[in-house]
């Protein structure tokens, strides 16, 4: 049986940890440094870093702050955000990073994926969709999820996997914010479409919503950002609760 993962979200802006809703409504939930800190201390499997406008902005990932979430870390991190280059994706990881997540610039260019997993291995590159329904149908979207693009979102996953993207970060636009569960169809429907992990995200309010992405979502990791960063959820009960029911987690 795979050990499931549980990864929390930090999605900075201006320097700062932020948590909206479908996208938008965005609120301070900290200090990045300080969260991250807390969760390598609570047990969390990895830490997602995502510089939210970075691409918006036209601007790379604030290296300066990967850095020193990198310095309090003693588990997997992956950043995203900007990223465009394979110079882009140097810089993070001699910043500290594990793996990067790119978006935006692989729908742009899709090469960029064939060509980061040559140079770094296809276990340090992460693409993250976000998908958000229309007229009944999973479009991706880019730009922090402002733009919409006629790319279908099971379509693409099978092709960034034939690109060779290690893993896949899945946010569903429509769940995002809201806790009131994972986007559980969706979710099974690419894991089934592609042999790589699949992250789901978006949508977690209640430790029943992690056992139900895991168990009918087939998920191999599930992240979240607000119901760890206000509190609500504790990583270790979490586990704890997913362990009592037969999912197999790292202690």
């Amino acid at each position: 049986m795979h050990t499931k993962r549980i990864i929390p979200c930090l999605d900075i802006k201006n320097g700062r940890t932020v948590k909206g809703v479908n996208f938008g409504n965005l609120i301070d939930a900290g200090n990045p440094i300080e969260l991250a800190q807390k969760y390598a201390q609570a047990g969390a499997d990895e830490l997602v870093f995502l510089d939210i406008n970075a691409t918006l902005e036209n601007r790379s990932t604030l290296i300066s702050l990967v850095k020193e979430i990198a310095s309090v870390l003693n588990i997997p991190f992956t950043v995203g955000g900007g990223i465009g280059s394979k110079s882009d994706v140097y810089a993070l990881l001699q910043a500290g990073a594990d793996k990067v997540s790119i978006n935006s610039a692989a729908v742009r260019t899709p090469e960029l994926i064939n060509e980061l997993a040559q140079e770094f291995g296809s276990q340090c590159v992460v693409v993250a969709i976000d998908t958000k329904i229309i007229e009944g149908t999973h479009y991706v979207h880019t730009h922090g999820g402002q733009k919409p693009t006629a790319l279908q979102t099971i379509l693409w996953a099978k092709e960034v996997y034939q690109r060779g993207a290690g893993e896949i970060l899945l946010t569903s636009m429509d769940a995002d914010g809201t806790k009131k569960g994972f986007h559980v169809h969706i979710t099974a429907q690419i894991a089934e479409s592609v042999p790589i992990p699949v992250i789901a995200s978006g949508g977690a309010g209640k430790q029943e919503d992690f056992l139900q992405v895991f168990q009918q979502g087939k998920a191999d990791a599930a992240l979240a950002a607000s119901v760890f960063h206000f509190g609500e959820i504790s990583i270790s009960s979490l586990k704890n609760f997913l362990s009592q029911n037969n999912v197999s987690v790292r202690k």
